[in-house]
């Protein structure tokens, strides 16, 4: 059953917004961060890396960002480029922001850290007069990222992109994305999260993500209050993960999808979301039922935690339609779905 419709014939599968960022990723993991002293150098920020896993299936992206005028601008804006990501919205900063930075630590498979430089980043000063309705009209759908609703003024460009997209009954998918730097205080964060999340078609987010948005509602915290509120809102799919213990689809016709993680040997614990909704969606776009969409997500998350990167290592369709064989042909036909 379909659940949502794609606008068809539009120049882009999809428009995203939000966070283009550089990370820097250990060789000399299975050590504390401050005993790091080799890193390798890759794009990163969870709207950046969902672009470039859709552009590796061979879906068209257009981007609303904000980078800084500098050379890390110029990579990022050359790595969407050469991934066939559009970057005619990317504008370059003129007041000397610098693009976030994430020092990411890989203490053991199990165990990592994050350390985000977000001071003045270059992602937070997208300005609502970057946000066009026509290139917004070009898209078969929106995404937002909720990390660029952390501040202004990526908060009242984000919004106006919502309300340009509503407007042209395009689909929106909210990535819930919390990252802690940036917020005042919980208040504010529900404030935001649960205004877009209340207008999405789709939205996926962790437990604790959810918590966060719906923390001035007064829900139960339970998925399946989380699902049935923001069902009742309009969302069409709401998706809830749980790291290690799989996630749920919760479908607007009272059906729920679960699924587990592929068996896999870690290498790190973080990556895996950005691989898994990418994937996701790309199914979504295909056509392809919900039980399936999550398969194909879950496998693709699996492969990136045990990567060393998350954009430079995402995968292209024949390389997770070989993984989830293999996974299969070891661990059963069941070995993933619930």
């Amino acid at each position: 059953m379909k659940y949502i419709e794609f606008p068809q014939n539009k120049k882009y599968d999809l428009i995203l917004l939000g966070r283009v960022a550089v990370d820097f990723n250990p060789v000399d993991y299975n050590c504390p961060l401050n005993e790091s002293t080799t890193f390798k150098r890759y794009l990163g920020g969870s709207p950046a890396n969902i672009a470039v896993g859709l552009a590796r299936y061979g879906k068209k992206c257009g981007f609303f960002a904000r980078v800084s005028d500098d050379q890390f601008g110029t990579f990022v804006t050359d790595f969407f480029n050469n991934e066939g990501i559009d970057t005619s919205r990317i504008v370059r900063c003129k007041n000397g922001e610098k693009i976030g930075l994430t020092f990411t630590e890989i203490k053991s498979p199990t165990e990592s850290s994050i350390v985000m430089y977000r001071n003045e980043a270059a992602d937070l000063k997208l300005e609502c007069a970057d946000i066009d309705e026509e290139y917004i009209k070009d898209g078969a759908a929106l995404l937002l990222s909720g990390t660029a609703l952390a501040e202004s003024p990526s908060r009242e460009a984000s919004l106006k992109a919502l309300a340009l997209a509503k407007k042209n009954n395009i689909p929106v998918i909210f990535v819930i994305d919390y990252r802690a730097y940036n917020w005042k205080c919980e208040d504010e964060i529900s404030v935001y999260y649960s205004l877009v999340a209340s207008q999405a078609d789709i939205i996926v987010g962790s437990r604790p993500e959810y918590d966060l948005t719906e923390r001035l509602i007064g829900l139960d915290g339970t998925d399946t209050a989380s699902a049935a509120y923001w069902q009742n809102c309009g969302a069409k799919i709401v998706i809830i993960t749980h790291g290690k213990d799989g996630s749920t689809a919760y479908t607007n016709d009272g059906k729920s999808y679960s699924i587990k993680p592929f068996p896999v040997k870690l290498l790190k614990s973080f990556g895996g979301g950005d691989g898994y909704t990418s994937a996701f969606l790309y199914s979504l776009f295909e056509g392809k039922e919900i039980i399936d969409c999550l398969e194909f997500g879950s496998a693709a998350a699996a492969m990136l935690v045990a990567s060393h990167a998350c954009s430079q290592d995402m995968p292209n369709v024949k390389q997770v339609e070989e993984f989830i064989a293999a996974e299969k042909a070891e661990y059963g036909e069941m070995v993933a779905r619930v």
